[in-house]
């Protein structure tokens, strides 16, 4: 007997299970009777085969035109897009069941995964941030129409998420100018500006530190550079930011960092006593 010869038996079952399932869908493709579609289409949802279930749904949408199963075909057309992780198609199909079904008795889902969608499709930070507002957009307003929600939660957590990544763009560009220096201009003073606005924009956010930093080095290096006439003002500046950043951030990792720069202000304030 040949060895392994066991397993031929076994894939002539598997493939004639898929290739009878491929006949049955393909008849299902053919056939004029919508309930059967509608039935089957169900069964290849809770299959997971989400791509099978959206093709019949997708035909027999117009035949329900109108009717209560209409309603239920936009759900889980939604619901098929969500499986096959295309997020901003399944978004148009909640956005789409929100306008035409405001009291449905699918809309706190369909209200919290339009967010939803939209938080999945989120960009890198560095990218334009569109479909993050978006998502922020959607699932504030989720949590203001459906707060006790069993997805609430999640909401919240990801509208926090959103903001962080907000936050992280506008650090990113903070620190872009920042490193850029003197070059063409005090891109000093544009570091400062922006990581001062991250922080006011998206208090709370977990780039804080990281954005309060900038600013004491941005400050720092504006005193270091300036012109004498404006040395004094700009390291006493420095030195109010140096006891903000350490009563704010006490272990921080900068904080021997942080020690420097005071000791190199103090200098500087001693020379001008």
């Amino acid at each position: 007997m040949v060895r392994g010869g066991w397993l031929m038996p076994v894939v002539m079952v598997a493939l004639s299970l898929l290739l009878a399932g491929c006949g049955e869908y393909q008849k299902l493709l053919k056939s004029k009777n919508p309930e059967e579609k509608y039935e089957a289409a169900l069964m290849y949802f809770n299959d997971q085969k989400y791509t099978r279930a959206q093709t019949l749904l997708d035909d027999v949408a117009v035949y329900y035109k109108g009717t209560e199963r209409s309603e239920d075909i936009v759900c889980y057309l939604a619901r098929c897009y969500m499986g096959n992780k295309d997020y901003s198609t399944a978004a148009e199909y909640y956005e789409a069941y929100a306008r035409n079904y405001p009291k449905g008795k699918y809309i706190v889902e369909a209200r919290y995964q339009i967010g939803h969608c939209y938080y999945m499709d989120a960009p890198d930070a560095r990218l334009d941030q569109e479909i993050t507002q978006k998502a922020i957009k959607w699932l504030t307003e989720f949590v203001e129409m459906f707060g006790d929600s069993p997805y609430a939660q999640d909401a919240y957590r990801q509208i926090d998420e959103m903001y962080d990544k907000l936050a992280e763009k506008e650090y990113h560009s903070a620190n872009l100018y920042y490193n850029l220096g003197t070059y063409l201009g005090n891109n000093y003073l544009s570091a400062e500006i922006v990581a001062k606005n991250a922080i006011k924009k998206y208090p709370g956010n977990k780039y804080t530190e990281e954005l309060s930093w900038i600013i004491l080095q941005a400050k720092y290096q504006q005193t270091v550079n300036s012109f004498e006439d404006k040395k004094m003002d700009r390291a006493r500046a420095t030195e109010d930011e140096y006891y903000n950043f350490i009563t704010d951030f006490p272990t921080s990792k900068h904080r021997q960092a942080a020690e420097r720069i005071k000791k190199d202000i103090d200098k500087l304030l001693k020379k001008a006593k």
